[in-house]
């Protein structure tokens, strides 16, 4: 089939093409990026962000243009997102009235009433995590809660490492949905 057929199936939600064009379109686009990023946490996480901002928009794609084209531009454009991101977190204008009450701050531990809320929070947010379909909350949990990167979930679950990385990414959006909702 051609890489058309697979966009054009991708537009109508096929999520088989949509792996198909991840898989195909990976390394190009993570090999591109590590060369601008010089820097692999980066450049994964770029691949990714353009992968789901492709697929997003995917209905916007023009086929007068090649496909790769289309998602490196998107990659040059989060990455630029990116790089603004870090500069502006960078510069952050302190008076020196502020700068005496940071460094006046005695005990940065939290208080037994931090400690409450934390627990709170992450029981609500254990309980968005349990609206996840089983195979969502699997990855969530293996992620963030035992701490398990990219790779080892995949060789877990037995699955290639994009679909991890995917499947990731779907888990987050339906996650910040629910919670967006309540």
């Amino acid at each position: 089939m051609e890489i058309k057929q697979y966009i054009d199936k991708a537009k109508q939600g096929d999520q088989v093409a949509f792996t198909f064009l991840l898989d195909h379109y990976w390394n190009e686009v993570y090999g591109f990026m590590l060369q601008r990023t010089e820097n692999e946490t980066d450049a994964e996480d770029i691949t990714i962000e353009t992968f789901s901002k492709a697929f997003d928009k995917i209905a916007a794609y023009n086929p007068e243009f090649q496909f790769n084209t289309w998602l490196i531009a998107i990659a040059k454009n989060v990455h630029i997102d990116l790089l603004r991101k870090k500069k502006s977190s960078l510069f952050i204008d302190i008076t020196d009235e502020e700068d005496d009450i940071a460094y006046g701050i005695a005990d940065d531990s939290p208080s037994a009433e931090d400690q409450i809320i934390t627990e709170q929070n992450l029981n609500r947010l254990l309980q968005f995590i349990k609206q996840l379909k089983p195979a969502y909350q699997e990855v969530i949990q293996m992620r963030y809660f035992q701490e398990m990167s990219y790779q080892e979930i995949a060789e877990d679950l037995n699955e290639p490492l994009n679909n991890v990385k995917i499947k990731l990414l779907r888990a987050k959006k339906l996650l910040a949905e629910i919670i967006s909702k309540s």
